[in-house]
């Protein structure tokens, strides 16, 4: 029984620091999961709520390695998961079904699978809790290794300034859903779906989408200045790309003389702004293959 118990402990500390990890490898994916869930009230504090929640995982899971007061970890363990739980069961009651970001971008959840990932977590931790046989050294060493485990996330993972960053106000994109246009490679592109420069453009995206299997990762951003629906737009360009609406005012403020036009996004910086031949901008930017 010795032997499951320790082996159990470190599977539960491998799941938090890959769970930690996940969150750190697109910490604005994160951020906007916990704004969106109405969890932080600001960006800026959803970036230090974020940074917490990733050193705490990332703490935990590696103080499961050691065979060091087991029962109060499992004990915060059991805490922790069961208020995350709760949340998701919130969640699932108010028919949220977006990925919950437990695993980051890198595994998809909605809330109802993460609730019964927790469960398992949970019954692991009580087993462990249970049967764990504890070590005993002074206390100062496993808080102060959790708190500077903890604080180091604000070293390695440097809070953001998105204060010029002008679309730091679309984190939603359908049917994709929540999108982080802070981290990564991606293009915007700006369109108005009356306009035949507009629906020539996306016509030339579909097919170049079309032709190369790791086409980088592009959204739209749709002025509705007449009756065209998306609908009506996909089947007529023949092209399906995550899409949302912006208003008069943002669509002007975003494009150059006229439209269409495609912003090259790096981590967040605009790297390049295209209003023409998109197809070998985009060539000459991706080793498409």
């Amino acid at each position: 029984m010795n032997y499951l118990s320790k082996t159990l402990q470190v599977l539960l500390g491998v799941t938090f620091i890959f769970s930690a990890y996940t969150k750190a490898v697109a910490p604005g994916f994160f951020e906007i999961t916990l704004m969106d869930q109405g969890l932080a009230s600001s960006r800026a504090f959803a970036g230090h709520m974020a940074r917490f929640f990733i050193g705490l995982e990332f703490a935990l899971g590696f103080l499961m390695f050691f065979p060091f007061y087991v029962k109060q970890i499992m004990q915060f363990t059991l805490l922790l998961l069961g208020g995350f739980t709760v949340h998701l069961t919130y969640l699932w009651f108010i028919g949220d079904t977006e990925n919950c970001g437990c695993f980051g971008e890198m595994i998809s959840m909605t809330p109802e699978q993460s609730i019964l990932k927790n469960g398992v977590m949970m019954a692991v931790a009580f087993v462990i809790f249970k049967t764990g046989q504890p070590q005993r050294i002074s206390k100062k060493i496993p808080i102060g290794f959790a708190g500077a485990v903890i604080f180091s996330m604000w070293l390695f993972l440097p809070m953001p300034n998105h204060e010029d960053f002008p679309f730091d106000t679309f984190t939603h994109f359908e049917p994709k859903g929540r999108v982080d246009l802070s981290s990564g490679k991606n293009l915007i592109a700006v369109l108005n779906m009356d306009c035949e420069h507009c629906q020539e453009a996306a016509t030339e995206l579909g097919k170049l989408q079309r032709l190369y299997k790791n086409f980088p990762k592009l959204y739209v951003l749709f002025y509705q200045e007449g009756s065209t629906s998306v609908e009506a737009f996909e089947n007529l360009t023949q092209s399906s790309f995550p899409y949302d609406f912006i208003n008069v005012n943002t669509f002007f403020d975003l494009i150059g003389d006229a439209p269409p036009r495609i912003y090259y996004l790096n981590n967040g910086e605009v790297d390049q702004i295209w209003d023409a031949n998109f197809s070998q901008n985009i060539l000459n930017t991706f080793d498409l293959e």
